[in-house]
């Protein structure tokens, strides 16, 4: 099973960031997806 710290994602300029670099403090992952409210329709 995949731990947290095992993915890394894109920034704002597009460069890849390890979610290790988070270790130790507290995270908020917002998850949001565009297109919900026209498939809600």
């Amino acid at each position: 099973m995949s731990s947290f710290y095992d993915y890394s994602v894109p920034n704002t300029k597009g460069e890849e960031v390890s979610m290790k670099e988070f270790e130790g403090k507290v995270v908020i992952v917002v998850n949001t997806a565009t297109g919900c409210v026209e498939k809600l329709l």
